[in-house]
């Protein structure tokens, strides 16, 4: 299938898919035109990595994670390099919600202090 097809199966922008092509998570054939030609197992992989990004992580975590990756989800079997990625992302994850609620605490406290 071409890449229009590929947007329409998996709601994935052509951009967003040939940027995971460029990060090398995706690898589409090329036809004689030269035109990106994928496969139906890339239309798992594009949902992946999708859902991937919007939980937070990024390519170079994804490109680890996508092996142990099961599901359009994902769900992500848990060896002990996923689990040790995942816990840098979770720790990162937590500490701008710590900065946020500080970030928070203070311009609340501007808008309540005495002027």
């Amino acid at each position: 299938m071409l890449i229009g097809e590929l947007v329409e199966r998996t709601g994935v922008s052509a951009r967003s898919l040939r940027y995971y092509e460029e990060q090398g998570l995706l690898a589409p054939e090329r036809s004689g035109n030269g035109y990106r030609v994928f496969d139906d197992a890339d239309v798992v992989v594009a949902q992946q990595i999708r859902g991937l990004i919007e939980a937070g992580f990024g390519t170079e975590i994804i490109a680890q994670l996508l092996p142990c990756a099961r599901g359009t989800a994902p769900e992500i079997e848990l060896c002990p390099s996923v689990v040790a990625a995942m816990t840098r992302v979770l720790a990162e994850i937590e500490e701008r919600h710590r900065d946020l609620g500080r970030r928070r605490d203070t311009v609340r406290a501007l808008l309540t202090s005495d002027r």
